[in-house]
């Protein structure tokens, strides 16, 4: 029986930390209310952009859990994925599942990143956690020039097991992108191709995929289902009013760069700026911001014309 392929904006949501390190729960949830109720279809936990890698596994589910009871009635969440190992991965691929979590978004061994591994090792990880849930998965591509990306020969192979149904994109190469996605859409046009390139949304979404999985979108969903729509609509001119919105917090938040630590404790600022976040709070070694970033983002927000939610006060 074939599974619906996610289409539209999921954006990968942050999480807000108490004074302790620990999860903010209530203000989690007040901004989990207002996320949902921005014409997203879906929502990510346990991204990057979630602050993933500082997370035990026990946080891991609690977060999916709180987020699948505040609004999964109204959306669909998915929960990240990363382990060193299948044996590993599949335990928290399961909890996920027993979290509530309508699929996984698994990411690569990060031991690859450095080492690499034979391209068969990599079509099995994914079968071996798809035998071990129920649930959907979603393929998470990295860069082109990592040792974890997935050549389109092996993505097709994955696209070929029943539990994924997406892949969330991420290769930043625009002539791979290009070139792969076209071979994709004829062999598997099934599987929805997501893009995941915060720092570059418009060029990406032009060649017939299926919707974005960003960060971006949980800082400003209005403007990211703006542009998608505009693109549905092949309404080009619209859609680079939209892009032009979005340019200076992409480079308030992104800067030239893809997404990184840094970038994520700028769009943490930017959440609290935007008063939907209690704190912008991140785990250790991630630095502070400097005043002259926060206020670059402040400046970011008068250029792009975006308002000030009241959702959380400052903590």
């Amino acid at each position: 029986m074939a599974r619906p392929k996610p289409s539209g904006i999921f954006p990968a949501i942050p999480i807000p930390f108490a004074s302790d390190w620990s999860l903010d729960e209530a203000g989690f949830r007040q901004y989990l209310q207002w996320i949902s109720q921005q014409g997203v279809q879906g929502l990510v936990t346990n991204g990057h952009t979630g602050e993933i890698s500082s997370l035990s596994r026990e946080e891991r589910r609690r977060v999916t859990a709180v987020c699948v009871d505040e609004v999964g009635h109204l959306l669909p969440v998915y929960s990240g994925i990363s382990a060193e190992g299948t044996i590993e991965a599949v335990e928290h691929a399961q909890d996920a599942q027993a979290a509530g979590a309508k699929g996984i978004l698994l990411m690569p061994p990060h031991n690859w990143l450095r080492f690499g591994t034979k391209p068969e090792a990599k079509v099995d990880f994914f079968r071996d956690v798809a035998a071990a849930i129920d649930i959907d998965i979603i393929v998470h591509l990295y860069p082109a020039w990592t040792k974890t990306f997935y050549t389109v020969d092996m993505r097709q192979a994955m696209g070929d097991i029943d539990n994924v149904v997406a892949i969330k994109d991420g290769t930043r190469e625009m002539a791979q992108y290009q070139k792969d996605l076209s071979i994709l859409k004829k062999s598997h046009p099934d599987i929805a191709i997501l893009t995941c390139h915060d720092e570059y949304l418009l060029p990406t979404m032009i060649f017939g995929i299926d919707g974005a999985l960003v960060g971006f979108g949980s800082l400003v969903p209005e403007l990211i289902t703006g542009l998608w729509k505009a693109v549905q609509a092949n309404d080009i001119v619209l859609a680079r009013r939209f892009e032009e919105r979005l340019l200076p917090l992409k480079l308030a938040v992104y800067g030239m760069g893809e997404p990184s630590g840094d970038a994520h404790a700028r769009l943490k600022e930017a959440l609290v700026q935007r008063g939907l976040f209690p704190s912008a709070r991140m785990r250790p070694p991630v630095p502070a911001l400097t005043d002259a970033e926060k206020q670059t983002i402040a400046d970011a927000f008068k250029a792009a014309g975006v308002e000030r939610e009241v959702v959380h006060a400052v903590s």
